[in-house]
């Protein structure tokens, strides 16, 4: 589940047209920013989902996969049209799509690239890559006729293939796999949220889509609030496995869901700020 924050610059700006979640692949999304931060996480429930707070830059990449930067806007358009290219290189030559790890050490390996010459500048941006991969055995493009029954071959009885997953790259190109990440400004607050949650699926508290969604809001809000910035604008999409709502592909949250999610996100913001107050006049009357 992907998460931009879009700050709102100026009065002439029209909402929902600066879109900043784009598609990679039908599975992979991309998230970029300007200034700001991506926030991502992986309910357990379906490990397939991302967040991030950024001025509003997210895009998507190619089959059910996401990704997010923050920094500078055209690296991170540069950035999703490197990794549309890759995804659509892989699906030329293997006819399927690029696993989200792939598609992670491919463009780790691109932003690397740009560190190692004086004619060109490293990337200003930290990137987040998230996908789910089919768990499904999935047709080749273009097959003609019918496979061995057994299936592609290469996997173990009773183990399970495919998943969520989810990167983030820095622009030295390093990268790192994830349950939840944050990066930008306000990370060390959306960090601290993000570790209250149970993203690794050991507790009984594991996150549905639907709460993820409704979490990543309120983190989003509670960033914000601590840079007591101007007012911004939501953007929010997600991904699940076959089975899930989105069938597996890259879609934005529907619009009920999301103000929904930031209604709650409002609430417990000012519910929170109501117990700070109370607390202090309980203060007072104790001096």
């Amino acid at each position: 589940m992907l998460a931009v924050e879009k700050v709102v610059t100026s009065k002439l700006l029209k909402q929902g047209t600066n879109k900043r979640i784009a598609t990679v692949d039908r599975h992979l999304g991309v998230v970029s920013s300007g200034p700001r931060f991506p926030l991502t996480l992986q309910p357990p429930s379906s490990r397939a989902s991302s967040l991030y707070r950024v001025p509003r830059k997210q895009a998507q990449v190619a089959d059910p996969m996401q990704q997010v930067y923050s920094g500078m806007v055209p690296d991170g358009r540069h950035f999703v049209d490197r990794a549309r290219d890759e995804a659509r290189a892989w699906r030329d030559t293997f006819k399927t799509p690029i696993p989200t790890a792939d598609l992670a050490s491919r463009m780790g390996g691109y932003m690397q690239a740009y560190t190692l010459y004086q004619s060109v500048r490293p990337f200003g941006i930290t990137a987040i890559v998230g996908g789910f991969d089919s768990e499904l055995e999935a047709p080749v493009d273009g097959e003609v006729g019918h496979g061995p029954s057994v299936g592609a071959g290469g996997k173990a009885q009773g183990k399970t293939y495919g998943g969520p997953f989810l990167y983030m790259i820095e622009p030295s190109g390093l990268y790192w796999g994830y349950y939840g990440a944050a990066t930008g400004k306000g990370r060390q607050s959306a960090k601290a949220e993000l570790e209250k949650l149970d993203l690794n699926g050991d507790g009984a508290a594991s996150l549905t889509l639907e709460q993820a969604v409704k979490e990543a809001a309120r983190i989003i809000y509670v960033a914000h609030d601590d840079s007591k910035d101007k007012d911004f604008e939501l953007e929010m999409s997600w991904i699940s496995g076959s089975s899930g709502p989105t069938k597996g592909k890259h879609q934005e949250v529907p619009k009920a869901l999301r103000e929904e999610a930031e209604r709650l996100a409002k609430k417990s913001l000012q519910d929170s700020d109501d117990e700070d107050d109370e607390k202090k006049e309980d203060d007072k009357m104790e001096e």
